[in-house]
């Protein structure tokens, strides 16, 4: 009896614990979570055949709800400035983190980044995860949601 009863208190423990710890992964974002035009400001550094560049980049980022990103913006690499825009794919999880992939024109480079939507959806945290980048920066909404221009 003792021992189906430590059971069943270890198996209720166990889902205890998991509830929260489910509910905290599961915030309920998914790709229409991000929709809207951002302003993107990055900093950081790319290492390239020729050594290692420093980046600055400021783009319009626009994310359509269903997964498409579109952005322009202008790009500084090593101080050479360059008019740049973006197309690409992203996909939002559960927990509000999630990924975007974009070719960068007319460069032809494809970038991948890693992201999080914060502050009730106005703000994402941004950091490249590709191997030859060092690149993060913050995109805020540039528009409320529901105004006008949006």
């Amino acid at each position: 009896m003792n021992a189906k009863i430590f059971a069943l208190a270890a198996v209720t423990a166990l889902v205890l614990g998991i509830a929260p710890m489910a509910k905290a992964a599961d915030k309920g974002c998914t790709n229409a979570s991000l929709r809207g035009t951002f302003a993107f400001r990055g900093t950081g550094v790319v290492f390239d055949p020729s050594g290692v560049a420093t980046l600055n980049v400021v783009f319009a980022q626009t994310f359509d709800g269903n997964g498409t990103l579109t952005s322009t913006g202008v790009q500084s690499h090593n101080g050479n400035i360059l008019q740049i825009t973006q197309t690409g794919t992203y996909t939002v999880n559960p927990d509000c983190t999630g990924t975007y992939t974009a070719k960068v024109s007319p460069i032809g480079l494809t970038v991948h980044f890693f992201f999080i939507i914060a502050d009730g959806g106005n703000t994402l945290e941004v950091l490249s995860i590709d191997p030859t980048t060092a690149i993060s920066g913050t995109a805020r909404r540039q528009f409320p949601t529901g105004d006008w221009r949006e």
